[in-house]
């Protein structure tokens, strides 16, 4: 079996900086948006762009992605030819405890996998980006620029290049050189951290990488380096459309914020939709004196109070006289009468109590943040939990 590109989804990331939301998930498991994980996306994508061919690499509390993901049914994956694969960690745990030592031996690991299909690419995704982007388009160039390596790029402002991995490009159009958070940028193209390698390229370097006791094991540390090093042809892709790395909890408010407007990122688009594994709930319900204000409300929600620019996932209750203000609620969530939760991301399963408050508006000070509550959580009635605090499951609000 010989196919031109399949992908490989780096899905195995802890999101330490989620705190509480993936305390006993994974990052690409994080309900996103109302009705989708965050892994969605990126599956969609390869549905959408024709590569029906995905291992998937899992670590870090890999069982309810894995149940979420099955035969990849829901994104169109389940092919005779091809399909999604769950690829977890084969190598014994080191004295430090790890399985997967870098992004690029997680891949290393996988070479057999990857031979399997015999591809002449292979594509190099992440688990914890929302965008929509055609793999095909950007396969397109990367074979009609005979790269090696074609690097998804997007052009940001010189303030946030110094924050981010920067592609400096020549006059030829080609990257000669990679800085990472540079002081002083020399462009304004960033990487997304999307990768199409030439398989039989990238097989060779992964096997020298593995075998230099002094690598960090990493594409962007040292793959990527030791291609430009050799003179390898390395292209960036542009790609303007809506992209955001979800890897904070103020970066994934903002981007299900963002969710409120179709001219950020449309998800009504029948031409590139964005599928998940939904479950079977009867339609939302607004009580007579609900108010519903630019919000997303998902199958199987009860409506009675006040919801305003919000986004609701499915199964979520709000009751009469509750006030859910700018803020994201993932399944199962109630908020009981007279409580107010503000400017929040609550987790899956939580009750906020009577009169309860959770979070509140933007002050303008330093020390103001998202608050958020881990799934499962209870806030006791009559709480005030302050704007920026992070409770965790197993704690009492």
């Amino acid at each position: 079996m010989k196919k031109s590109c399949i992908a490989m989804l780096l899905a195995g990331g802890q999101g330490s900086r989620l705190y509480a939301l993936t305390q006993d998930v994974a990052k690409p498991s994080v309900p996103f948006g109302g009705k989708y994980r965050i892994i969605d996306f990126p599956l969609s994508n390869c549905a959408n762009s024709g590569i029906d061919t995905v291992g998937v690499l899992t670590q870090y509390r890999p069982l309810q992605l894995n149940s979420y993901i099955g035969t990849g049914q829901p994104w169109d994956l389940d092919v005779s030819d091809g399909g999604v694969f769950i690829l977890p960690p084969y190598q014994k745990q080191d004295e430090k405890g790890s399985w997967f030592t870098g992004t690029a031996n997680a891949i290393y690991q996988n070479i057999a996998f990857i031979e399997n299909y015999n591809p002449e690419n292979v594509l190099i995704l992440s688990g914890d980006h929302i965008y929509k982007m055609d793999y095909a388009d950007m396969l397109r160039e990367h074979l009609a620029h005979d790269a090696a390596l074609t690097i998804s790029v997007q052009q940001v402002s010189m303030e946030e290049a110094t924050r981010m991995g920067m592609m400096n490009v020549g006059e030829d159009g080609y990257v000669y050189e990679f800085e990472e958070k540079p002081k002083h940028p020399k462009s304004d193209l960033a990487s997304m951290g999307v990768y199409i390698f030439n398989w039989e390229k990238l097989r060779a370097y992964l096997i020298a990488d593995e075998n230099n006791p002094n690598s960090h094991k990493d594409f962007g540390k040292d793959i990527i380096p030791a291609m430009l090093n050799n003179g390898e042809k390395l292209w960036p892709y542009r790609f303007d459309g809506y992209w955001r790395d979800v890897g904070t909890i103020t970066s994934l408010w903002d981007a299900n914020m963002d969710m409120l407007s179709t001219t950020l990122i449309n998800l009504y688009d029948p031409s590139w939709p964005i599928s998940s594994r939904s479950p079977v709930l009867p339609p939302s319900y607004t009580g007579e004196d609900a108010k519903v204000v630019h919000s997303i409300v998902t199958e199987g929600c009860e409506i009675d109070g006040h919801v305003e620019n919000s986004v609701l996932s499915a199964s979520v209750t709000v009751e009469r006289g509750a006030k859910v203000v700018y803020s994201v609620l993932m399944p199962g969530a109630v908020v009981k009468a007279g409580a107010t939760v503000e400017y929040a991301i609550i987790g899956e399963n939580v009750v906020i109590e009577p009169g309860a408050v959770v979070g509140s508006a933007p002050d303008g000070t330093d020390g103001w943040g998202v608050t958020t509550c881990g799934p499962n959580v209870s806030i006791a009635a009559g709480k005030v939990i302050p704007a920026g605090a992070m409770i965790y499951s197993g704690e009492e609000g």
